[in-house]
């Protein structure tokens, strides 16, 4: 039996229809988080789950599950990381995974998260995690159903068969080991800056900063180093995001600070990261594997690369610092801009992962990985787990939340049913600084090209090596192809004594 161009068509047209479903239920739910009024929920809980519903339906039906099949088992001489290929692997990949999971599950999961981020907003305002308590407790419970209902029959468990929706084919002891392998240079590099003869100035980043004026520069920012606004808009939310609506319209969200710059700014940077991935896949593959990204791990090494590696960098910077003198004025008239700078690179175990420093930011991570873990596999109770966040916080980052809000109640991702989403953050660190690197020695010169507020080169590099391959190769295959190497911690462990190691005047 030969390929068939015309089962290949009726894949491609049928997922599509799937995606524009799928966008209209994102719309309403970026709309939830943006702007709705808060007596709205309850209907928009319906809406939502209702098209979810129906995004299940359409991806789960039998013709078409049976169609990709034949496909797969045809596809003869097609190039495996070309389009076509890609594309039957991909689209069998989620058939297969969402025909394990049955419409009224994913309904009822559809409902409890958009009242669950509803409630997690309201918790976090009131300082009340007893307010999120049951609504947390059913998503665990529906996710939990979930894992083990994808990983029956599998040598996977169900917390690896949620985590597979974010890293696909990642397993957790894998994952261990990664973390292993960074966290005790992260851990020795954080304990020398704890004793360093220098020290930031901290402060200079807690003046009132304006918030209009914060607003006007990030958009600035934003703007400057690639995020295309004719298919995008910034706008702000309790915790920042990026959606993607259509192939010409991605929203980024952040949140602004009056007494923490960093918030806003880098913030926007993280979110434009996002964005700029987002717009620079291919739209005439939309809805389709080529023009969807690769991995969560990869969107994030995006997101941070340029965050981090851009964002704190003193070239960077070198090109900034007046505009934002000037936007603030006379906020930061008595500052230089070596001052700024380490202030902006401070390391300091602190609660807020958003905010953490790139040195602690990681350890926000692994603890995270661990407790929803624990949340999956049963062995923690959602009654116990403030006491555990508090618990790990104090032993990892020797640091206590006051109250849920600066704790527990932190993060939206458990509201929102992202159970192993937060792995992914850290393999993004690890891949942002190796293709930093790999684009660095390629290019060249970014010193003198971030000075002058020139980022293309960098975000075309990106475009051709990450964005335009969307879901051709792994994201293993990618990483390889772009640096030249297999992705480990070292080149995230040479970046950060790189710079921090001068910075706080120790040895190289």
């Amino acid at each position: 039996m030969t390929f068939s161009t015309d089962d290949f068509d009726f894949v491609a047209e049928h997922a599509r229809d799937a995606m524009l479903l799928q966008t209209i239920a994102d719309t309403l739910e970026w709309d939830e988080r943006t702007g709705m009024p808060i007596d709205g929920g309850d209907y928009r809980a319906n809406q939502v789950s209702t098209l979810r519903g129906m995004v299940h339906r359409r991806r789960t039906d039998a013709k078409y599950g049976e169609t990709l099949q034949s496909l797969s088992e045809n596809l003869g001489d097609e190039d495996p990381a070309g389009d076509v290929a890609a594309t039957v692997r991909g689209l069998l990949r989620n058939w297969k995974r969402d025909h394990r999971l049955p419409e009224e599950l994913v309904q009822r999961t559809s409902r409890a998260t958009v009242k669950g981020q509803q409630r997690w907003d309201a918790a976090r305002r009131a300082d009340d995690f007893k307010m999120f308590r049951d609504t947390l407790a059913e998503i665990i419970d529906l996710k939990r159903e979930a894992g083990q209902r994808i990983a029956e029959g599998t040598d996977r468990s169900p917390y690896e068969a949620l985590l597979d929706e974010y890293e696909p084919d990642a397993r957790v002891e894998p994952l261990n080991q990664v973390f292993q392998d960074l966290r005790k240079p992260l851990v020795e590099l954080i304990d020398s800056i704890r004793e360093a003869p220098r020290q930031p100035n901290r402060s200079l980043l807690e003046r009132d900063f304006a918030i209009a004026g914060q607003r006007d520069l990030s958009r600035f920012v934003a703007e400057r180093v690639g995020f295309d606004f004719q298919a995008g808009r910034l706008d702000e939310t309790s915790h920042p995001f990026c959606t993607t609506l259509g192939p010409r319209d991605c929203r980024i969200l952040t949140r602004y600070d009056l007494n923490w710059l960093p918030a806003g700014l880098l913030g926007t940077l993280h979110e434009a990261g996002h964005g700029m991935y987002e717009q620079g896949m291919r739209s005439d593959w939309f809805g389709l594997p080529p023009g969807s990204y690769c991995s969560l791990g990869i969107h994030e090494s995006q997101s941070r690369l340029w965050e981090n590696q851009v964002g704190r960098s003193r070239p960077f910077w070198k090109w900034l610092f007046d505009r934002t003198q000037k936007t603030f004025a006379p906020t930061l008239d008595d500052v230089s801009l070596d001052d700024f700078h380490f202030a902006i690179n401070q390391i300091q175990p602190s609660l807020i992962r958003v905010e953490a420093d790139e040195a602690t930011y990681n350890l926000h991570i692994i603890i995270r990985f661990d407790l929803e873990q624990q949340l999956i596999g049963g062995t923690l109770s959602v009654d116990d787990l403030p006491a555990a966040w508090d618990a790990r916080y104090q032993s990892d980052l020797g640091v206590c939340a006051p109250s849920p809000a600066n704790g527990v109640l932190q993060d939206v991702h458990w509201s929102a049913g992202l159970i192993g989403y937060f792995p992914t953050y850290t393999l993004g660190n690890l891949a942002s600084a190796q293709l930093f690197d790999a684009a660095q020695a390629e290019l060249g010169g970014f010193d003198d090209m971030f000075a002058r507020g020139e980022f293309e080169p960098l975000l075309s590099w990106l475009r051709s090596r990450i964005h335009e391959r969307g879901q051709c190769e792994s994201g293993d295959a990618l990483i390889s192809r772009a640096t030249g190497k297999s992705l480990s911690a070292d080149a995230l462990i040479g970046y950060l004594n790189g710079k921090l190691r001068p910075l706080y005047g120790l040895e190289a």
